[in-house]
């Protein structure tokens, strides 16, 4: 079903809105349609395999490979906040009370550089890509709490040289550029300042007016900069006298960081070399979608082992000039099967369009799969599939492969246009193959008619509040989505989005 958003007619009449997706879910139902992979030539991700009918897709055990462990969001937040819990625990059973100016100021001092530390471990740990930990939380989720944690651990690492400085003065009864000239005589107190100076800059580098005016490279280029400070952060709480008060203290705040370095050299360093040697993916062919959008076929060995679950996204590297040095977050857009994955890409910046240019025989880097938004978090027996725009490359995985009755599983496509419809015929296919609803909604995002709104979702999904909700799409379109789902009864723990992007 075709519904645009500028028609007056449903505008005016919403009861025929509500008739049309009705007469269209009968339709998709009815009709003989071509079963997938009967489009023509066989295409990746189209041809036949698993269960075949969507009664056994519903029947189908899950693999063990999709049981893999998975730390939820509550239980990680928990964590977190037990171990900055801890870390006050530690600060005071060492604290020594007294009314003393100077004794008061450095006891803030104290406290704030331990949690600082802490901090900056919990930091590098959300984004040392631990597959429990990127399945569990999701990688949309981790890269808002890396940045909110970032604030927190430089208003923390402010606090505590204002107060050690303040402290140290009180102490000596000097003023304040005094005191700091001093302070600086020491290679503890010099290394923390230069880790301070590194942490400052990456920091800033993340401000998102900065990160506007800088390329991709250059920003991470800068963040790397969190590591050194990491590391000079790590030598002066060593001679700190709330660590090096207590061997058992020494060993704990020493095993801690080796054990975050060693999962940040694993898996961001060691997991993706070995793939790209095990796999040896490469680029098998580049066709065009629509005038803005390609899809990129590759084939590689043992892909399986990958353990992509549908609505997963990996980095890819494409080791061609001008492309190389570039990690790229694209989702599949077919499930892997035999070898070989696809992703469809629209030409949204400079790194994009320059996929159109790829050569066959290119070879390709994988790393991950990341991503949260997999069946593992479907807990209705009814699913709304919701995209916009290119957000429809993991949505079509999911049509595809959900487990679902013919009547429980619906797909709403957001576009300006009909010539902005991507793998429309394979989506049609999967509808027809599966019993399932499939509806465009078309027009202008400036049109009179929202076929986002609350009433038109309602009218088109029967039964929306039962609804599990998966959506992806420009951040605009997905947060005035998200809005009116939520306005429609759809309860927030129910909608199911990330939203990654550079």
């Amino acid at each position: 079903m075709t519904i645009e958003a500028t028609d007056p007619r449903l505008a005016a009449y919403p009861a025929l809105s509500a008739y049309l997706a009705h007469q269209s879910h009968q339709s998709y139902q009815s009709q003989q349609r071509p079963q997938v992979g009967e489009l023509g030539p066989k295409r990746p991700g189209l041809d036949a395999a698993g269960p075949a009918t969507a009664e056994e897709r519903a029947a189908a055990p899950v693999p063990d490979d999709v049981r893999a462990l998975r730390i939820r969001p509550k239980v990680m937040r928990r964590g977190i906040v037990g171990g900055a819990g801890g870390v006050g625990l530690l600060w005071g059973a060492q604290a020594a009370p007294s009314a003393r100016l100077d004794a008061l100021f450095g006891s803030g001092a104290h406290l704030s550089g331990l949690l600082a530390g802490y901090g900056i471990l919990v930091m590098l740990l959300l984004m040392a890509r631990v597959p429990a930990v990127e399945h569990g939380v999701g990688a949309d989720r981790l890269a808002r709490w890396h940045a909110l944690g970032g604030r927190y651990v430089l208003s923390l690492v402010g606090a505590h040289m204002v107060l050690a400085l303040c402290g140290y003065a009180a102490h000596t009864g000097t003023d304040l550029l005094t005191s700091a000239a001093q302070l600086l005589g020491y290679v503890g107190i010099l290394a923390a300042a230069l880790g301070t100076f590194a942490l400052v800059v990456a920091g800033v580098s993340s401000v998102r007016a900065a990160r506007a005016r800088m390329s991709q490279e250059t920003w991470r280029a800068l963040h790397f900069l969190t590591y050194l400070g990491a590391a000079l952060a790590f030598a002066h709480q060593l001679v700190g006298p709330d660590v090096s008060g207590s061997p058992l203290t020494v060993w704990v705040w020493a095993m801690l960081h080796a054990t975050v370095a060693v999962l940040i050299v694993w898996y961001r360093g060691v997991v993706p070399v070995r793939q790209a040697l095990r796999h040896a993916l490469r680029v098998a062919e580049v066709r065009d979608e629509s005038p803005d959008v390609v899809s990129v076929v590759m084939r590689g060995t043992g892909l399986d082992a990958l353990r992509a679950e549908p609505g997963q996204f990996l980095r890819w590297r494409f080791v061609q000039r001008r492309l190389w040095h570039t990690s790229l977050p694209f989702s599949l857009s077919a499930p892997v099967r035999d070898d070989t994955v696809r992703i469809t890409v629209k030409a949204l910046g400079v790194h994009s369009r320059r996929i159109r240019r790829l050569r066959p025989g290119t070879r390709v880097l994988a790393t991950g799969p990341f991503g949260a938004m997999t069946a593992h978090r479907r807990t209705r027996r009814k699913v709304l599939l919701l995209a916009g725009g290119v957000g429809i490359t993991p949505m079509r995985v999911l049509f595809e492969t959900l487990p679902a009755a013919p009547g429980d599983l619906t797909l709403l496509y957001r576009a300006s246009n009909a010539a902005q419809l991507v793998l429309r015929d394979e989506l049609e296919a999967i509808a027809a193959q599966r019993g399932a609803a499939l509806h465009y909604l078309l027009g202008p995002s400036d049109a009179s008619f929202d076929p986002l709104a609350p009433q038109a979702l309602c009218n088109i999904v029967p039964g929306l509040a039962e609804h599990d909700v998966y959506l992806c799409g420009p951040g605009p379109m997905a947060e005035a989505a998200t809005a009116s789902l939520i306005r429609a009864g759809v309860p927030e723990q129910h909608i199911h989005t990330e939203q990654f992007s550079f």
